[in-house]
Protein backbone atom coordinates (compact mmCIF):
# COMPACT_ATOMS: atom_id res chain seq x y z
CA UNK A 1 0.00 0.00 0.00
CA UNK A 2 1.37 3.40 -1.02
CA UNK A 3 1.63 6.03 1.74
CA UNK A 4 0.79 8.74 -0.79
CA UNK A 5 -0.98 8.30 -4.10
CA UNK A 6 -1.66 11.32 -6.31
CA UNK A 7 -3.76 10.82 -9.44
CA UNK A 8 -4.28 13.47 -12.14
CA UNK A 9 -3.99 16.31 -9.60
CA UNK A 10 -4.77 19.59 -11.38
CA UNK A 11 -5.17 23.15 -10.17
CA UNK A 12 -6.36 26.07 -12.26
CA UNK A 13 -6.54 29.70 -11.18
CA UNK A 14 -8.92 31.36 -13.61
CA UNK A 15 -7.45 30.67 -17.03
CA UNK A 16 -4.04 29.65 -15.64
CA UNK A 17 -3.21 25.99 -15.05
CA UNK A 18 -0.60 25.92 -12.27
CA UNK A 19 -0.45 22.14 -11.88
CA UNK A 20 -1.63 19.74 -14.58
CA UNK A 21 -2.48 16.06 -14.17
CA UNK A 22 0.27 15.31 -11.67
CA UNK A 23 0.67 11.65 -10.75
CA UNK A 24 2.95 10.57 -7.89
CA UNK A 25 3.26 7.60 -5.59
CA UNK A 26 5.39 7.23 -2.46
CA UNK A 27 5.94 3.92 -0.72
CA UNK A 28 6.51 3.46 3.01
CA UNK A 29 9.91 4.73 4.10
CA UNK A 30 10.90 6.33 0.79
CA UNK A 31 12.75 9.64 0.59
CA UNK A 32 11.65 11.25 -2.65
CA UNK A 33 12.65 14.56 -4.21
CA UNK A 34 10.50 17.01 -6.16
CA UNK A 35 12.64 19.35 -8.23
CA UNK A 36 12.23 21.81 -11.07
CA UNK A 37 12.80 25.42 -12.14
CA UNK A 38 11.43 28.36 -10.20
CA UNK A 39 7.75 28.74 -11.01
CA UNK A 40 7.38 25.10 -12.05
CA UNK A 41 4.58 24.55 -9.51
CA UNK A 42 6.43 22.70 -6.74
CA UNK A 43 5.14 24.72 -3.79
CA UNK A 44 1.68 24.82 -5.38
CA UNK A 45 1.79 21.01 -5.44
CA UNK A 46 2.69 20.99 -1.72
CA UNK A 47 -0.18 23.39 -1.02
CA UNK A 48 -2.56 21.06 -2.84
CA UNK A 49 -1.33 18.03 -0.93
CA UNK A 50 -1.65 19.76 2.45
CA UNK A 51 -5.03 21.43 1.97
CA UNK A 52 -3.94 25.03 1.48
CA UNK A 53 -5.52 24.75 -1.97
CA UNK A 54 -8.14 22.29 -3.16
CA UNK A 55 -7.40 20.50 -6.44
CA UNK A 56 -9.65 21.48 -9.32
CA UNK A 57 -9.63 17.83 -10.36
CA UNK A 58 -7.82 14.69 -9.29
CA UNK A 59 -7.38 12.74 -6.06
CA UNK A 60 -4.87 12.65 -3.22
CA UNK A 61 -4.86 9.48 -1.09
CA UNK A 62 -2.97 9.14 2.19
CA UNK A 63 -2.51 5.85 4.06
CA UNK A 64 -2.15 5.65 7.83
CA UNK A 65 -2.15 2.50 9.93
CA UNK A 66 -3.04 0.44 6.89
CA UNK A 67 -6.10 2.55 6.01
CA UNK A 68 -6.18 4.69 2.86
CA UNK A 69 -8.27 7.83 2.70
CA UNK A 70 -8.83 10.49 0.05
CA UNK A 71 -7.83 13.81 1.60
CA UNK A 72 -8.30 16.34 -1.21
CA UNK A 73 -10.66 19.09 -0.05
CA UNK A 74 -9.91 18.56 3.65
CA UNK A 75 -8.73 21.48 5.78
CA UNK A 76 -4.98 21.66 6.52
CA UNK A 77 -5.47 20.85 10.23
CA UNK A 78 -7.53 17.77 9.32
CA UNK A 79 -4.89 16.57 6.87
CA UNK A 80 -2.30 17.07 9.61
CA UNK A 81 -4.33 14.85 11.95
CA UNK A 82 -4.55 12.26 9.18
CA UNK A 83 -0.73 12.02 9.23
CA UNK A 84 0.77 14.57 6.82
CA UNK A 85 3.00 17.36 8.14
CA UNK A 86 5.05 19.99 6.34
CA UNK A 87 7.58 22.76 6.66
CA UNK A 88 7.54 25.95 4.61
CA UNK A 89 9.90 27.64 2.18
CA UNK A 90 9.59 30.79 4.30
CA UNK A 91 9.92 29.94 7.98
CA UNK A 92 6.57 30.12 9.80
CA UNK A 93 7.30 29.70 13.49
CA UNK A 94 5.39 31.27 16.37
CA UNK A 95 8.26 33.70 16.77
CA UNK A 96 7.03 35.38 19.95
CA UNK A 97 6.69 32.03 21.74
CA UNK A 98 9.46 29.96 23.24
CA UNK A 99 11.15 27.12 21.42
CA UNK A 100 9.44 24.65 23.76
CA UNK A 101 5.99 26.16 23.29
CA UNK A 102 6.33 25.96 19.50
CA UNK A 103 6.69 22.20 19.85
CA UNK A 104 4.06 21.77 22.57
CA UNK A 105 1.45 23.55 20.45
CA UNK A 106 2.03 21.07 17.64
CA UNK A 107 1.48 18.20 20.07
CA UNK A 108 -1.84 19.55 21.36
CA UNK A 109 -3.81 17.79 18.64
CA UNK A 110 -2.96 14.52 20.43
CA UNK A 111 -3.78 15.58 24.01
CA UNK A 112 -5.63 13.04 26.14
CA UNK A 113 -7.65 15.30 28.40
CA UNK A 114 -10.94 17.06 27.77
CA UNK A 115 -12.18 20.61 28.21
CA UNK A 116 -13.43 20.08 31.75
CA UNK A 117 -10.11 18.62 32.86
CA UNK A 118 -8.35 21.64 31.39
CA UNK A 119 -10.72 24.20 32.90
CA UNK A 120 -10.63 22.73 36.41
CA UNK A 121 -6.98 21.59 36.29
CA UNK A 122 -7.80 18.02 37.15
CA UNK A 123 -5.03 15.40 37.67
CA UNK A 124 -5.42 14.12 34.10
CA UNK A 125 -4.60 17.62 32.84
CA UNK A 126 -1.35 17.89 34.77
CA UNK A 127 -0.34 14.35 33.84
CA UNK A 128 -0.92 14.93 30.13
CA UNK A 129 0.83 18.31 30.16
CA UNK A 130 3.86 16.75 31.86
CA UNK A 131 3.98 14.05 29.17
CA UNK A 132 3.72 16.67 26.41
CA UNK A 133 6.61 18.63 27.87
CA UNK A 134 8.79 15.54 28.21
CA UNK A 135 8.07 14.43 24.64
CA UNK A 136 8.77 17.95 23.35
CA UNK A 137 12.14 18.06 25.09
CA UNK A 138 13.06 14.64 23.70
CA UNK A 139 12.36 15.91 20.17
CA UNK A 140 14.41 19.04 20.80
CA UNK A 141 17.33 16.89 21.94
CA UNK A 142 17.50 15.21 18.52
CA UNK A 143 18.24 18.62 16.99
CA UNK A 144 20.39 19.79 19.93
CA UNK A 145 17.89 22.51 20.82
CA UNK A 146 17.00 21.43 24.36
CA UNK A 147 19.32 24.02 25.91
CA UNK A 148 17.42 26.77 24.08
CA UNK A 149 13.90 25.61 24.89
CA UNK A 150 13.13 28.75 26.96
CA UNK A 151 14.38 31.19 24.31
CA UNK A 152 11.97 32.96 21.98
CA UNK A 153 11.90 31.31 18.57
CA UNK A 154 12.74 34.60 16.85
CA UNK A 155 16.05 34.77 18.70
CA UNK A 156 17.39 31.51 17.29
CA UNK A 157 19.97 31.65 14.49
CA UNK A 158 18.50 31.05 11.04
CA UNK A 159 19.69 27.44 10.77
CA UNK A 160 18.23 26.55 14.16
CA UNK A 161 14.90 28.13 13.20
CA UNK A 162 14.87 25.78 10.22
CA UNK A 163 15.54 22.86 12.56
CA UNK A 164 12.80 23.97 14.95
CA UNK A 165 10.29 24.00 12.11
CA UNK A 166 11.12 20.35 11.38
CA UNK A 167 10.84 19.51 15.10
CA UNK A 168 7.40 21.12 15.18
CA UNK A 169 6.30 19.06 12.18
CA UNK A 170 7.57 15.86 13.83
CA UNK A 171 5.60 16.73 16.96
CA UNK A 172 2.35 16.09 15.08
CA UNK A 173 3.40 12.42 14.68
CA UNK A 174 3.20 12.29 10.88
CA UNK A 175 3.54 9.27 8.61
CA UNK A 176 4.46 11.57 5.72
CA UNK A 177 6.70 14.62 6.08
CA UNK A 178 6.89 17.28 3.37
CA UNK A 179 9.99 19.50 3.45
CA UNK A 180 9.83 22.67 1.34
CA UNK A 181 13.41 23.82 0.62
CA UNK A 182 14.78 22.99 4.09
CA UNK A 183 18.33 23.98 3.10
CA UNK A 184 17.37 27.41 1.74
CA UNK A 185 19.69 30.08 3.13
CA UNK A 186 22.01 27.61 4.82
CA UNK A 187 25.78 27.55 4.45
CA UNK A 188 27.55 24.32 3.35
CA UNK A 189 28.25 23.19 6.93
CA UNK A 190 24.62 23.70 7.95
CA UNK A 191 23.44 21.90 4.81
CA UNK A 192 25.69 18.92 5.56
CA UNK A 193 24.31 18.75 9.10
CA UNK A 194 20.75 18.99 7.78
CA UNK A 195 21.40 16.15 5.33
CA UNK A 196 22.47 13.87 8.19
CA UNK A 197 19.47 14.92 10.29
CA UNK A 198 16.97 14.16 7.52
CA UNK A 199 18.39 10.70 7.02
CA UNK A 200 18.43 10.13 10.78
CA UNK A 201 14.84 11.16 11.49
CA UNK A 202 13.55 9.11 8.57
CA UNK A 203 14.92 5.97 10.20
CA UNK A 204 14.14 6.94 13.78
CA UNK A 205 10.51 7.89 13.11
CA UNK A 206 9.82 5.45 10.27
CA UNK A 207 8.90 8.37 8.03
CA UNK A 208 8.17 8.74 4.37
CA UNK A 209 9.58 12.06 3.13
CA UNK A 210 8.85 14.23 0.10
CA UNK A 211 11.44 16.96 -0.40
CA UNK A 212 11.53 20.13 -2.48
CA UNK A 213 15.07 21.43 -2.80
CA UNK A 214 17.25 23.41 -5.22
CA UNK A 215 20.52 22.17 -3.71
CA UNK A 216 21.24 19.37 -6.15
CA UNK A 217 24.11 17.95 -4.11
CA UNK A 218 21.69 17.37 -1.23
CA UNK A 219 18.95 15.98 -3.48
CA UNK A 220 21.24 13.59 -5.33
CA UNK A 221 22.82 12.40 -2.10
CA UNK A 222 19.74 11.48 -0.06
CA UNK A 223 16.81 10.97 -2.44
CA UNK A 224 16.09 7.46 -3.72
CA UNK A 225 13.74 8.70 -6.43
CA UNK A 226 13.12 12.11 -7.93
CA UNK A 227 10.12 13.67 -9.67
CA UNK A 228 10.83 16.62 -11.96
CA UNK A 229 8.16 19.27 -12.43
CA UNK A 230 8.19 21.81 -15.26
CA UNK A 231 5.38 24.18 -16.17
CA UNK A 232 3.12 22.32 -13.76
CA UNK A 233 3.68 18.89 -15.31
CA UNK A 234 5.80 15.91 -14.29
CA UNK A 235 8.39 15.50 -17.03
CA UNK A 236 10.51 12.76 -15.43
CA UNK A 237 10.56 10.28 -12.56
CA UNK A 238 13.48 8.07 -11.65
CA UNK A 239 16.59 7.45 -9.61
CA UNK A 240 19.17 10.23 -9.17
CA UNK A 241 21.36 8.62 -11.84
CA UNK A 242 18.45 8.43 -14.28
CA UNK A 243 17.50 12.06 -13.63
CA UNK A 244 21.09 13.25 -14.10
CA UNK A 245 21.20 11.79 -17.58
CA UNK A 246 17.66 12.64 -18.68
CA UNK A 247 17.99 15.02 -21.62
CA UNK A 248 14.62 16.65 -21.04
CA UNK A 249 15.51 17.37 -17.40
CA UNK A 250 18.91 18.76 -18.38
CA UNK A 251 17.28 21.12 -20.89
CA UNK A 252 14.50 22.20 -18.54
CA UNK A 253 16.39 22.51 -15.28
CA UNK A 254 19.78 20.98 -14.56
CA UNK A 255 21.74 22.47 -17.44
CA UNK A 256 25.41 22.74 -16.54
CA UNK A 257 24.66 21.70 -12.95
CA UNK A 258 24.64 18.12 -14.19
CA UNK A 259 28.41 18.00 -13.96
CA UNK A 260 28.50 19.25 -10.38
CA UNK A 261 25.55 17.45 -8.83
Amino acid sequence: MAILSVKDMTKTFGGLTAVSKVNMELQQGELVGLIGPNGAGKTTAFNLLTGVYEPTTGTVTLAKNGVSKEIQGMKPYTICKEGMARTFQNIRLFKELTVLDNVRIAMNQNVRYGMLSSLFHMPSYFKAEKELKEKSIELLKIFHLENKMDELAKNLPYGEQRHLEIVRALATEPVLLLLDEPAAGMNPAETAQLTDLIQSIRKQFNLTILLIEHDMSLVMKICERIYVLDYGQIIANGTPEEIKTNKRVIEAYLGEEIDNA
